[in-house]
């Protein structure tokens, strides 16, 4: 497993959910597209896969967002297993789960892992009229805002006008 192609997946993940001019959405509300982002991902594109990912993500965006414990993502990782062999004279892990159930279990493996690296590292967007998730990449770990050009310009505005009106 490749941790960056992972946490890439990881956050394609938690933010197929976002807010669009007002309106939650869905990316793998369309079954077509769904599955299309499924095999670019390295899955197969079945409606399990789908099914199983979906759930994987509702886990964890409540996990990330401290409204679930960690412990809730157990019945993702039921029957995975990382599996020794030896490759090129080294040890190599590779992720043994059912099928339909790979992209989900490796999600969870690389949300795990990003907490082990850098615990708080990933969490919501800090304006509550968003969805999407960040994994904060600065030195101080104080990134806010899934996009400083949008989010965080928006709160910041909002924040000078209120402080202007005098509210």
């Amino acid at each position: 497993m490749d941790a960056i192609a992972d946490e890439d997946l990881l956050l394609g993940v938690l933010n197929s959910t976002p807010v669009i001019d007002g309106v939650a959405t869905d990316s793998f509300a369309d079954a077509a597209r769904a599955r299309a982002w499924l095999t670019e991902a390295g899955g197969a594109g079945t409606d399990a896969e789908l099914r199983h990912l979906v759930e994987a993500r509702g886990l964890l965006q409540a996990v990330v967002r401290g409204q679930r414990p960690a412990d809730a993502l157990a019945p993702v990782l039921a029957d995975a297993a990382r599996v020794p062999e030896v490759r090129d004279g080294q040890i190599a892990w590779t992720l043994s789960a059912p099928p339909e159930r790979d992209l989900a279990v490796r999600i969870v493996l690389a949300w795990d892992a990003l907490a082990k690296a850098g615990p708080g590292r990933l969490r919501p967007c800090a304006n509550e009229e968003c969805r999407l998730f960040l994994v904060d990449r600065t030195k101080a770990g104080t990134a806010r805002w899934c996009s400083m050009a949008t989010c965080g310009n928006r709160m910041k505005a909002r924040r000078h006008y209120q402080r202007a009106a005098g509210h």
